[in-house]
């Protein structure tokens, strides 16, 4: 189980926002890169794309290593969740991954108004387990987390800022800091000269990640607010995800 405290949040939540960031269709592909010793190997690629219905956004995301990395360490990873579209707060999400001999199947169920969360949760999709949870309100999940935070009001993403998120993930409820570092250009493989926002999410430990592991994010700076390069530590080694190829996007990347 993960063994972080919940961390103390200096910055007011903002709980329900409108979508001024991405549109309907909207896919992002990234390149992941695991690192062990000096060398960069090339592990597999990570995509989300969005959907839209009348009521809600769907969102999709898939991971997956390439056939040359599969005898080292297969992933084959499926996340969704449904946000409605006029709070962008999620009502399901579901996590079915495969990585190595590890297999999880959740499928969660947001009752954000009563403040009510139902999770079924296994191995195996056929034989779940299902736990009820009372939430403390506006709470996100590992995918619509991404999504809330590039709908975040500029004037609120300033140097050494802390922008607070409550998101409930594998049984448990954190409230985690989005640390801002700044804005400045940087240069990025594949990408060339872009303007970012520096971005350091509090991580929780556990394992994957361990006590002093650090997340660098690098997102666009301007309304879509797309991550471009992302760099952690982790238990063994450290990974990074540059962005390939992008679609549908409001601000053109590529």
């Amino acid at each position: 189980m993960p063994d972080i405290g919940l961390a103390q949040s200096s910055e007011w939540m903002q709980c329900e926002m409108t979508n001024s960031a991405f549109l309907s269709g909207e896919k992002l592909t990234y390149k992941v890169y695991y690192n062990w010793g000096i060398i960069w190997i090339p592990a597999g690629e990570v995509s989300f794309e969005v959907l839209e219905t009348d009521t809600s956004y769907e969102l999709k995301s898939f991971g997956t290593t390439y056939p040359s990395y599969d005898s080292f360490f297969k992933v084959r990873d499926r996340y969704e969740s449904s946000i409605n579209k006029e709070t962008l707060l999620p009502t399901t999400f579901v996590r079915d991954i495969e990585e190595g001999n590890y297999l999880r199947y959740d499928s969660v169920l947001f009752d954000q108004k009563n403040m009510q969360i139902t999770e079924y949760i296994g191995k195996y999709k056929d034989k779940l387990k299902r736990l009820d949870y009372t939430s403390e309100g506006c709470t996100q999940d590992m995918v619509s987390i991404m999504y809330h935070l590039r709908n975040i009001q500029d004037e609120r993403i300033y140097e050494q800022a802390r922008l607070p998120i409550h998101v409930f993930f594998d049984k448990e409820f954190y409230n985690l800091d989005i640390n801002v570092i700044g804005r400045y250009n940087k240069q990025i493989r594949g990408l060339g000269n872009q303007s970012i926002i520096h971005i350091s999410p509090e991580l929780v430990t556990g394992e994957v990640f361990q006590e002093g592991n650090e997340m660098n994010i690098y997102v666009s700076a301007n309304q879509s607010k797309i991550p471009l390069l992302i760099e952690s530590a982790v238990s063994v080694g450290s990974v990074k995800a540059v962005l390939i190829q992008s679609s549908h996007t409001k601000d053109k990347i590529f």
